[in-house]
């Protein structure tokens, strides 16, 4: 943390650098842009593309912050956040649901598994960007 009292804008585009997100889309394309977003601001990025390759990778990376599609083939995300956040050694990791659909029971489904935060797709950069840096400022403060 900085000594300053108000961050500026500069302190948190670095407050993000060096985080380890692990993004699971079964989308190629949703895949690579926002894995291009987040590299370029200095992240390290591990990307899956459905619940039981991502279950693997966050054992071996144990990622910062964790963004999973609902809609996937074999597991989804639904059910990867829940075993996820039943696992006392990642429960603490922020997991923000991904998906086209913004409909409140979505939403709802996605607080009871455990999720932390919600995107919808497509999403702008600002929109990504803020979504992290909304779940770094809620661990901080928790």
């Amino acid at each position: 943390m900085s000594e300053h009292d108000s961050p500026s804008s500069n302190q948190d585009a670095t407050a993000i650098a060096g985080l380890k997100i692990l993004l699971i889309d079964d989308s190629r394309t949703i895949r690579r842009s926002a894995e291009t977003m987040l590299t370029r601001e200095g992240c390290e990025v591990i990307t899956a593309t459905d619940g039981f390759e991502a279950l693997a990778l966050i054992h071996r990376h144990e990622p910062d912050l964790i963004f999973v599609d609902i809609m996937m083939p074999r597991l989804d995300g639904y059910q990867t956040c829940a075993i996820i956040k039943n696992n006392a050694r990642f429960r603490r990791v922020p997991v923000i649901m991904l998906t086209s659909k913004d409909g409140l029971f979505d939403k709802a489904r996605g607080k009871i598994v455990g999720s932390d935060h919600y995107l919808t797709k497509p999403f702008t950069r600002d929109e990504l960007l803020s979504a992290v840096r909304d779940q770094l400022n809620a661990t901080a403060a928790a």
